[in-house]
């Protein structure tokens, strides 16, 4: 096996830029992909109310598929390197689609049209921030480090409200969420950086396919929770 360095060495560097184009191009369409699952699965869940009306009022549902979505993404980001594409690819559908699940109830809560616009805004401003972590020499470590205290501290609230509910007020509401298009915002452009660093290490082991969907992953985590950041700042609520 190559190590990184070997890989350049031998590689023209105009084959490396195919390569490198080529890898970004599939982790791009492959988190378009898992969007475009999540928010047809979630528009078609809400156009029956009934059944999310029984996945809210089901905790042990709810919460199950939850849990499963974590196991998903733990299960791709640690053993994405021992599994073959298809099961690679099958995981990553199927958590795209149990995302769209849980996701259906911003259609009952938020207006079609807020969520619509969120949505564009969304799109626009990760096309921003990913096109600067591409090209940026600048190393953007720093900038994870921040933004990943400050998602840990994210969480911190939202456990903390799970027990004392009273403190997401309105204003507090507001906070968390400018807080998480900050740090999601920061995430975003980082871990576009990291994503174009890990093609040499995917390329020279020849999985740069898995790599793919281990990139999309991440850009689609990021690509989600900041669209849920940005509509909780400007969605209207029904």
């Amino acid at each position: 096996m190559f190590s990184n360095n070997s890989w350049q060495q031998t590689t023209r560097p105009r084959d490396f830029s195919q390569a490198l184009s080529a890898f970004m191009s599939a982790v791009y369409l492959w988190m378009v992909v898992g969007i475009t699952i999540s928010g047809l699965t979630a528009w078609f869940v809400s156009t029956r109310p009934e059944i999310v009306v029984y996945m809210l009022q089901n905790p042990f549902l709810f919460y199950g598929m939850i849990i499963a979505q974590l196991g998903l993404v733990i299960a791709i980001t640690g053993w994405v390197q021992r599994m073959s594409v298809a099961m690679a690819s099958f995981i990553y559908v199927t958590y795209a689609t149990l995302v769209g699940f849980t996701f259906s109830s911003i259609f009952l809560v938020y207006t079609h049209a807020s969520i619509a616009s969120a949505f564009a805004v969304t799109a626009f401003a990760f096309a921003g921030l990913s096109v600067f972590g591409y090209t940026t020499k600048k190393d953007l470590g720093p900038i994870a480090s921040f933004c990943i205290m400050g998602l840990f501290g994210m969480i911190g609230v939202m456990l903390v409200s799970l027990i004392f509910p009273s403190i997401m007020s309105n204003t507090m509401q507001m906070v968390y969420s400018a807080v998480g298009v900050i740090v999601f915002s920061g995430l975003t452009a980082y871990d576009t950086q990291r994503i174009k660093a890990l093609q040499f290490q995917y390329a020279s082991s020849g999985q740069a396919r898995k790599g793919a969907i281990y990139g999309a992953l991440v850009l689609y985590l990021d690509f989600i929770n900041l669209f849920l950041s940005i509509l909780r700042l400007m969605g209207d609520r029904r």
